[in-house]
């Protein structure tokens, strides 16, 4: 049940989670849950995204969900369509959804090249595109993009990752100053690793990769889902309310 030293952070807001079937998505969803907003969540896959949202339910949170595409424009505005049709209008978002890469930038294909640029950047910008025709027409709202360490350095090994997480944190900005005088405040979340199936990815792709960067850390640890999304939720909320355009990393301290 809620914990009710956190509760209220959030309380009374509805957030849109996008990835929310896995990792920091489902970690971030529950986080917000806790912290008193009714959640939607979406992902491509229905089964894992249905067990989030009952297993939020069971615990005694406001959590329904939406699958779909967030490289398909359609599916996006649907999405946000169905969230303020059953909710009454859209508070919050959370765009967490993205692919992961490794190998050189000459070692990577045209197709997969194509394929993580459709996810991690194309789908930030119709995320945005659409969670903003609803917050602007209401002069309020807040969006947390999540980018990661590696769009703020460069790094072997993850050089067309790294591309699309510079791009989203260049979305970011320039959406934050094309919507802040709408009253719509929009910030990213730079993770550094992060306990996750797409953690164990890397492990697997670049050996010694997370273990290297762990010990480049100043805490000397990765981090968690819940983690990442109490970040988020700060930014989220209206303690936050001066804050936009902001690249917050959640890295241990890597990036000092």
């Amino acid at each position: 049940m809620t914990d009710s030293s956190r509760a209220g952070l959030l309380h009374d807001k509805v957030v849109l989670v996008v990835g929310a079937s896995a990792g920091i998505g489902a970690d971030a969803a529950r986080v917000f849950a806790e912290h008193g907003a009714s959640v939607m969540l979406v992902a491509r896959s229905e089964g894992p995204l249905r067990e989030v949202a009952e297993a939020l339910a069971a615990d005694g949170h406001t959590a329904h969900y939406a699958t779909g595409d967030i490289s398909v424009g359609a599916d996006v505005a649907r999405v946000v369509d169905e969230t303020v049709a059953r909710f009454g209008r859209l508070d919050g978002a959370f765009n967490n959804a993205g692919l992961t890469q490794a190998g050189r930038l000459d070692e990577v294909s045209e197709d997969e090249f194509d394929r993580i640029l459709a996810v991690n950047v194309k789908g930030v910008w119709l995320c945005l595109r659409e969670e903003l025709r609803v917050m602007r027409a209401a002069g309020a709202g807040s969006i947390v993009n999540v980018s990661s360490i590696g769009g703020l350095r460069g790094s072997s090994g993850m050089g067309a990752y790294q591309a699309t997480k510079h791009a989203v944190i260049g979305l970011t900005r320039t959406a934050a100053h094309d919507n802040g005088p709408l009253g719509v405040r929009i910030n990213a979340l730079a993770p550094g690793p992060t306990e996750t199936p797409m953690l164990q990815q890397t492990r697997v792709a670049i050996p010694g990769g997370v273990e290297a960067r762990v010990a480049a850390t100043p805490l000397r640890k990765v981090g968690t889902g819940a983690e990442v999304g109490e970040a988020a939720a700060w930014l989220l909320s209206d303690l936050a309310s001066h804050i936009s355009g902001v690249v917050l990393p959640v890295d241990g301290g890597f990036s000092a």
